[in-house]
């Protein structure tokens, strides 16, 4: 028995894998602002993978956000991963509702503590922490 392999998936793997190594050397070099070539180089990797199609977008949909991203980064306003202050400082608000018990740690998964699973993509975000408490104490 013959598999059929579709010669096209090996094209795409090399391609996910090229793009990869890509992302990560500026990143890691790029430091907190990225160059004019370094912004154009990530916006010529988008539009080569909405173009091939390894993204979960619509074409018009990931070229308009690489394209969206780009401007963004010209700009200075993209996070490199971290949130703006005023985001931190919103989600800080929002914890500022829960009872004093929980307002602990949700300011800590705010602020990236814990563990978080999930995207935006795949439907949501689960953040969560952990608090051991000793023997004998009541949970609430």
């Amino acid at each position: 028995m013959h598999a059929f392999r579709n010669p096209a998936s090996g094209l795409a793997a090399a391609l996910l894998v090229a793009t990869g190594a890509f992302w990560a050397a500026p990143a890691a070099a790029a430091g907190p602002a990225a160059s004019a070539d370094d912004i154009e180089a990530k916006y010529q990797r988008d539009r080569t993978l909405c173009l091939t199609g390894l993204t979960h977008q619509a074409r018009s949909d990931c070229l308009r956000e690489a394209g969206a991203a780009r401007d963004e980064a010209r700009r200075a306003r993209l996070g490199n991963g971290q949130p703006p202050s005023e985001y931190l400082e919103n989600a800080l608000k929002r914890c500022q509702r829960l009872p004093e018990a929980d307002r602990a740690d949700c300011e800590a998964r705010v602020r990236g503590e814990g563990t978080q699973r999930g995207s935006v993509e795949s439907g949501g975000i689960y953040r969560e922490t952990r608090t051991l408490l000793p023997p004998g104490s009541k949970a609430d």
